[in-house]
C-alpha cells in the first residue's frame, strides 16, 4: 500500500492548517482512502472505482484523465501546490 501526508491551507479557512493522509493499492485509479486531520479531530473515507468512473462521468471528463486530476491534486505533494483549491465544509 502507498501513502501520502499533505499540508493543506483550504480556502475557506486560510489559516487553519489540514494534514491530508491518501492510501492506495497500486493504481489511484482502483479507489483510494482518505484521513483529514486539523490535530483536534479527524476524519476517514473511502473512494471506491465505481465513485470515480461516476464522479468522471458526471463532469463528462475522460475517466483517465480524472484520474490523472485527481493524482495532481492529491498526492503530488509540492509539484501542485497552489494549483489546487480544498474546501472543508
Amino acid at each position: 500500500m502507498e501513502k501520502t501526508l499533505n499540508r493543506i491551507h483550504p480556502v475557506s479557512d486560510p489559516e487553519a492548517t489540514y494534514f491530508l493522509q491518501v492510501s492506495w493499492e497500486k493504481d489511484l485509479g482502483i479507489g483510494f482512502g482518505l484521513l483529514l486531520s486539523d490535530c483536534q479531530c479527524a476524519w476517514t473515507g473511502t473512494v471506491s472505482e465505481s465513485d470515480i468512473s461516476r464522479e468522471a462521468a458526471d463532469i463528462e471528463m475522460d475517466r483517465e484523465k480524472y484520474v490523472e486530476e485527481l493524482r495532481r491534486a492529491l498526492i503530488a505533494g509540492e509539484e501542485s501546490a497552489g494549483k489546487y483549491n480544498f474546501v472543508i465544509s
